[in-house]
């Protein structure tokens, strides 16, 4: 898709860009909860 193709699909439905936004926030938020299990402790 071109820019702006996505910015006319965006503007014709503007519940898209929140649903995109929050998507992207919990996606996020995801990574960083699994990086944060993924530490490995060296030890005997």
């Amino acid at each position: 898709m071109s820019n702006e193709s996505i910015k006319t699909y965006l503007a014709n439905h503007p519940r898209m860009t929140g649903v995109l936004f929050t998507a992207l926030l919990l996606l996020t938020q995801a990574g960083n909860a699994a990086a944060s299990h993924a530490v490995t402790t060296a030890g005997p």
